[in-house]
């Protein structure tokens, strides 16, 4: 089974992007993978706009990206763009921090009108990193999801039946990946040792009929 860095970059304390992506990770952690959360909202904002890769905090995030053998990227769309607090990670990547890994990317955004985003803006900085395994991502518009007071995420049924398309598309492709993998070879996580950069408990997922 493969290790799996959820990363998101929403700036918002009580991000839909957020829990979204626990969402996922609960799904992925279902099927026997382990799963780290990293959410870029959390590292020391000094240190990050500085560029500081000798910062503990951002040598660890680094860390968590090196010894993922597959990497779930959410952001928010802010005019028809990724998150600019995406951006600053992506640009402290070394240029080939995704070489080997699988990624998929999930949205939010308030209106339909964003979903190029994924494909004309995301895709090609994570190609740029390395990858050549960029899976088909999914976008989900505000109206589809909702938190409730406790944290608790409701998917619209189309939301719910998209999402749950994009995590087997993920748990497919590591499939294939230890499939053709030597039987003796380490994974990335194996190999490193393991970086935990868990956040908070996963947040409660239902789906709206």
């Amino acid at each position: 089974m493969a290790h799996v860095l959820a990363l998101t970059g929403s700036p918002s304390p009580t991000s839909r992007t957020n829990a979204l992506v626990r969402h996922v990770g609960s799904r992925l952690s279902a099927t026997g993978h382990t799963v780290d959360h990293l959410d870029v909202r959390d590292l020391p904002p000094v240190a990050l706009l500085a560029a500081d890769a000798s910062h503990p905090a951002i040598a660890a995030a680094l860390a968590a990206v090196a010894e993922a053998d597959a990497v779930v990227i959410g952001t928010p769309v802010y005019k028809a763009a990724y998150s600019g607090l995406l951006k600053t990670l992506l640009d402290l990547l070394p240029q080939s921090a995704l070489a080997g890994k699988t990624v998929l990317p999930l949205a939010t955004g308030g209106t339909p009108a964003h979903v190029l985003a994924i494909d004309y803006g995301l895709r090609p900085v994570l190609t740029s990193l390395g990858t050549d395994s960029v899976l088909r991502g999914w976008f989900v518009t505000d109206r589809e999801l909702s938190l409730d007071a406790d944290g608790g995420l409701t998917l619209g049924r189309e939301a719910a039946e998209g999402v749950e398309a994009a995590v087997e598309r993920l748990t497919t492709a590591l499939a294939a990946r230890d499939a053709l993998a030597p039987r003796d070879a380490p994974t990335a996580h194996a190999a490193r040792g393991r970086h935990d950069a868990r956040g908070p408990g996963d947040a409660r997922v239902s789906v709206a009929a």
